[in-house]
């Protein structure tokens, strides 16, 4: 294939991650309802709470494309932070009370941990290991600090109001109609990403920006929805929860696959410090008031313009 058809090959894949986030979304909540388990249990059982990510670094990571891996989850993180929490504050006024700082703090935690694990290019299958516990541990921290299941990643929004009529067959074959395209359109996104040059510092650079920014626009859209319904848990929720889900269990599962690495670790390690400078900027922010308002969003939407050329320099 030319490398036209590639990048018609990535386009359409990009919609796929989108439509099958949207439609996983959409359902989930109704088919754990009718299964008679919480939302946030049926999320973490079928795909956690970025299963578009975990299906982007799983494929990088299987195809020893390493520099989509690494670069990926860095973008995702960054966009999150600045696009998807700007869009939120700019339209409504997002609550940062002393919960959501010790989240925020956690979140930046595993971002650390991760960052030290990838400062020399490489993720082996025991960091990976330790990356997925780290999680585990996150979501634990959080459950017995609420005394509820936390409302993480894209399932912040899934806990309200689900039609009780219909049947569970429906919704379940939605939810596994939207795992299916993601992980799908993940699959042609990085073969695309590969397709299109064989230079690694060019597929790492793709990846914290095109590929990145693709798995990163359904929360933005996410943030988009909950933030104009008032649903700000949601948005703050998601961000955290998925920035701390992409290093962590996206980052470890992936090197569970197949370790994961890069010739030149130098590419990774500006990205590296401003996607840890976002999130610790997005704490300040929101510490310094008790909240995230426009003015704020103007401070995070620039971050992201900053951090691409960072990343392209």
């Amino acid at each position: 294939m030319s490398s036209a058809l590639w990048l018609i090959a990535m386009i359409a894949g990009t919609a796929a991650i989108v439509w099958g986030a949207e439609r996983f979304a959409e359902h989930l909540a109704d088919a754990s309802k009718r299964l008679g388990v919480t939302t946030f249990a049926l999320a973490i059982l079928l795909a956690g709470a970025e299963p578009e990510e975990l299906a982007t670094v799983v494929t990088a990571s299987a195809r020893d494309v390493g520099g989509v891996a690494f670069g990926d989850v860095i973008g995702a993180n960054a966009a999150i932070v600045t696009i998807a929490l700007g869009v939120g504050a700019w339209i409504v006024t997002i609550p940062f009370g002393h919960s959501i700082q010790r989240y925020a703090a956690g979140g930046l935690i595993t971002g650390i941990l991760a960052t030290t694990f990838m400062w020399d290019g490489s993720l082996a299958r025991t960091e990976g290991a330790i990356l997925v516990i780290a999680y585990v541990v996150f979501v634990a921290v959080i459950w017995l600090s609420e005394r509820r299941p936390p409302s993480l990643g894209e399932a912040g929004e899934l806990d309200e109001a689900a039609d009780p009529e219909g049947r569970v067959g429906s919704d379940l074959a939605w939810v596994l109609a939207g795992l299916v395209a993601l992980t799908l359109g993940s699959m042609v996104l990085v073969e695309g990403v590969r397709q299109l040059t064989d230079i690694e510092s060019t597929q790492t650079r793709l990846g914290l920006t095109v590929v990145g920014f693709a798995t990163a626009f359904e929360l933005v859209v996410l943030a988009f929805s909950a933030s104009r319904h008032g649903v700000t848990e949601a948005v703050i929720a998601g961000v955290i929860g998925s920035y701390a889900y992409n290093m962590t269990m996206s980052l470890g599962v992936g090197a569970l696959v197949a370790p994961i690495s890069i010739s030149d670790a130098g590419v990774l390690h500006a990205p590296l410090i401003g996607m840890l400078a976002l999130l610790a900027v997005a704490i300040v922010l929101g510490v310094r008031r008790g909240r995230l308002d426009r003015r704020d969003a103007v401070v995070l939407f620039a971050g992201y313009p900053v951090f691409v050329l960072i990343a392209l320099r």
